[in-house]
């Protein structure tokens, strides 16, 4: 916390407030301008002459977005909704299953399977980038969603969270549901799974946004325009040839709103997740 000695409470507080509206002018300032552009035509944006909001505002951009046959916006806004809400969730209870595994149920093998966890988390991803494309493209995956889909459900990072959540998850709770007569299936199912809640709205944000903003991987595997995500088709309106700025800035502000959406939403279940240690009492 920052301390301002030697002035009067008024004045601290004065100080403190216009730090902290200069902090969020600079973080919402990308924001306004994504909405101004968007809103303006081609020749306001490349006017030398600044305008803090266009005279005419043109709507039609966003209109002309959907309407453009040589982008497909709305099919590759539903290949991304979709991909990110099946990613997200699937990845997330895998990991989660994962590190209550590796945390809980003593068998053996279980440190080797936890170094090689960790392993994959120091190898970069542009090492297993063109295997992965290999092995994917050989099952028939090029094109498709589940190819789009598959690569991503595995997240070392999120296991490693979830296994030292549950180391710290109390051995009380789970002996009490041993007394019920619950297996290893039953004590994460219905104990460990539903304490757990912070830590799955976090990591399952946190996936969701992950995997809305991919490009990469969805630009080599998605070669029809069919099987475009939003970021691809996002990227159609900046080309070699040709420059559409107001489609851009439209799609961009159409874009962004499903994450501001769900940052807005999850934004306490992120810092609540990522900085717990335990159950609360």
């Amino acid at each position: 916390m920052i301390t301002l000695p030697g002035l009067s409470r008024a004045a601290r507080l004065t100080i403190r407030g216009l730090l902290v509206g200069l902090l969020t002018a600079a973080f919402l300032a990308p924001f306004y301008l994504m909405l101004r552009n968007s809103l303006m035509d081609s020749q306001g944006l490349t006017s030398p002459e600044w305008t803090w909001w266009p005279s005419t505002m043109h709507f039609e951009n966003f209109t002309a977005l959907f309407d453009d046959p040589s982008v497909s916006m709305g099919p590759a806004l539903g290949n991304s909704l979709l991909i990110a809400a099946v990613t997200a969730p699937v990845s997330t209870l895998l990991a989660s299953a994962a590190g209550y595994a590796l945390a809980r149920i003593p068998v053996p093998g279980r440190g080797v399977v936890l170094a090689l966890v960790v392993a994959t988390l120091m190898i970069p991803s542009s090492v297993t980038f063109v295997p992965t494309f290999v092995v994917v493209g050989s099952m028939g995956g090029v094109n498709t969603l589940w190819g789009l889909l598959v690569p991503g459900l595995f997240n070392p990072f999120a296991v490693l969270l979830f296994r030292n959540f549950y180391l710290q998850f109390p051995s009380e709770i789970e002996d009490a549901g041993r007394l019920d007569g619950l297996g290893w299936l039953g004590l994460y199912g219905r104990v460990a799974l539903p304490s757990s809640g912070a830590m799955l709205a976090s990591l399952g944000a946190l996936s969701f946004i992950e995997s809305w903003n991919s490009f990469l991987w969805p630009l080599v595997i998605g070669q029809d325009p069919s099987a475009w995500t939003a970021q691809i088709a996002l990227s159609s309106f900046l080309t070699a040839q040709t420059i559409n700025l107001p489609g851009l800035f439209a799609g961009a502000v159409v874009t962004i709103l499903p994450l501001v959406v769900m940052f807005l939403v999850a934004q306490r279940h992120i810092v609540e997740g990522i900085a717990t240690s335990g159950l609360k009492g």
